[in-house]
């Protein structure tokens, strides 16, 4: 979901429309490089080579603010979020508008994030003035978000570009944090979170804590690993997690969505391993699942 990120008015019918809290940054989506000091202060030389880099691309750089940047799209902060988009429907639109552009996931807000169009007629209706299709996501979870405030940076939200990718270029370890002085989009204890509460085990206890929990009238949703393949599983749904992470990636919300179509109550799921694009899907299963107990009544405790 997109406005000018300079119209007051604007940004405040996005926070409207999706229920966002006013203290929750959005993303200014600018159309290249070039534009990064049209809307910020003060970038380090790794900002620029991460820029250089990424984008265009699934990478957000947290900034010092511009004073073109309204505190009302920053929630308040002396820092904004910036990113180019990796898309030519969204670079020509950013072409053709020539500004920048903020732009959250078109969603209500904490619920699982949009992949298509259909999702997003589905969930916002005529709460949107229209829909401009370009097509399934590639990637299928949000971007990374780095804050490049200082000379040495720190990964906030795990993303389309993975911590590997960015440690290559700039040379050094990477810390990915869990919180921060600094807020960004997608840090809310519960976030990308389907209507099905999401429980999640180990991956070899997928199929016998889900078909435990069907037992006391749960209408259970697994996710069930790569080589569990082909298993029976006496549940009311099954998604069959695919080997790429990358394909994992691109169809998780689409898969948290269809269990949810699907009548399920709660979803049985798995962290992959904590690397590449399995750190991103691992971030937003936690954020799903909430600060919540890893287990529900009748499910075997860990």
């Amino acid at each position: 979901m997109g406005a000018n990120a300079e119209d007051l008015a604007a940004v405040a019918r996005m926070f409207q429309v999706k229920g966002r809290p006013p203290s929750h940054p959005l993303i200014v989506h600018i159309g290249g490089a070039e534009q990064l000091n049209d809307w910020v202060e003060d970038v380090h030389a790794t900002a620029r080579l991460l820029a250089e880099r990424f984008w265009p691309g699934p990478l957000t750089l947290v900034l010092r603010r511009g004073r073109r940047v309204p505190l009302e799209a920053t929630g308040g902060l002396e820092t904004v979020a910036v990113r180019v988009p990796d898309h030519p429907v969204a670079l020509a639109l950013l072409s053709a508008f020539g500004d920048g552009v903020t732009a959250p996931s078109a969603n209500r807000f904490g619920s699982v994030s949009p992949t298509t169009a259909d999702h997003v007629r589905a969930e916002l209706g005529d709460a949107v003035d229209f829909v401009l299709d370009g097509g399934p996501c590639e990637v299928g979870v949000e971007s990374t978000i780095v804050d490049a405030t200082a000379e040495i940076p720190s990964n906030l939200r795990p993303g389309g570009v993975t911590r590997e990718d960015l440690q290559a270029v700039l040379g050094f370890p990477l810390a990915v944090l869990t919180s921060s002085r600094v807020r960004v989009p997608g840090q809310h204890p519960s976030h990308y979170a389907p209507r099905a509460r999401v429980v999640l085990v180990e991956p070899e206890k997928v199929v016998a804590e889900a078909e435990f929990a069907q037992e006391p009238g749960h209408r259970v949703g697994v996710f069930l690993p790569p080589s569990f393949a082909g298993a029976p599983v006496r549940v009311h749904a099954v998604v069959a997690v695919p080997g790429s992470l990358a394909a994992y990636a691109r169809g998780l919300y689409g898969s948290l969505r269809e269990l949810d179509q699907q009548g399920c109550d709660l979803i049985i799921a798995y962290l992959p391993a904590l690397e590449g694009l399995g750190l991103a899907i691992a971030n937003r299963l936690r954020r799903a699942a909430g600060p919540r107990p890893s287990s529900v009544p009748g499910l075997q405790q860990h």
